[in-house]
């Protein structure tokens, strides 16, 4: 994505409510936003769901990208009514001014918009959304082999950096992350084996005999 922030982090440990987290890291400060900058962001945030129906079927998505499509409408939404990046809209601004919330509130309020400008708002968010998610599914469908690798490597460490995630764009295997030692991944099962049988051992050892106490002669 052009103008997006790299990724610096992807992550399959839960955190909260998601199951797994792709971080960004942003290379300067940033007061404002541009057109290209906040596209790239709604298509990036369709990844997750396009991968779903990619891999396992339309039938098996679930409700694991709802933040995700909450966050790409609002942006969308935002894009059309508030900054003014909408062709066919212009730089006017089309939402409801934000204010205190207070019983009646809803019953003063007066309609600034009519239904055919509303009906074309609607257009608009629905046009962007549209445009950017199929932008996500073509990079998705041109890079499955790069999608199938990195979950190959989130199942193996879980977390990769941007290291890894280096690797992965350039088509090779994604080197271990630091400090990594494959012998005590392959070990763990067996260690963990012996640790039982020991333990078990010592508790055989330490029980009382079921056998009746020998008799003085």
């Amino acid at each position: 994505m052009p103008s997006h922030d790299p990724v610096y982090k992807v992550s399959i440990i839960p955190r909260g409510r998601a199951l797994g987290v792709t971080m960004f890291l942003p290379e300067e400060d940033r007061l404002s936003y541009s057109k290209q900058l906040l596209e790239c962001q709604i298509s990036t945030l369709f990844g997750g769901r396009i991968a779903e129906e990619l891999i396992f079927g339309a039938d098996m998505v679930t409700t694991g990208a709802s933040n995700d499509i909450e966050r790409a409408t609002l942006l969308a939404r935002n894009m059309v009514t508030k900054w003014g990046l909408s062709e066919k809209l212009g730089p006017l601004t089309y939402s409801e001014e934000d204010g205190e919330v207070f019983l009646g509130h809803s019953v003063t309020q007066h309609k600034a918009i009519s239904d055919e400008t509303s009906h074309t708002i609607d257009e608009e968010i629905r046009s962007i959304v549209d445009k950017n998610y199929a932008r996500s599914e073509k990079i998705l469908k041109e890079n499955e082999a790069i999608l199938h690798t990195m979950a190959e490597a989130l199942i193996k460490y879980e977390t990769i950096d941007s290291d890894q995630i280096d690797d992965l764009m350039e088509g090779k295997t994604p080197r271990p992350p630091s400090g990594w030692d494959d012998s005590d991944d392959d070990g763990s099962t067996s260690a963990k084996k012996k640790s039982k049988t020991k333990a078990k051992s010592s508790k055989e050892d330490d029980a009382p005999s079921s056998e009746p106490p020998a008799k003085p002669a």
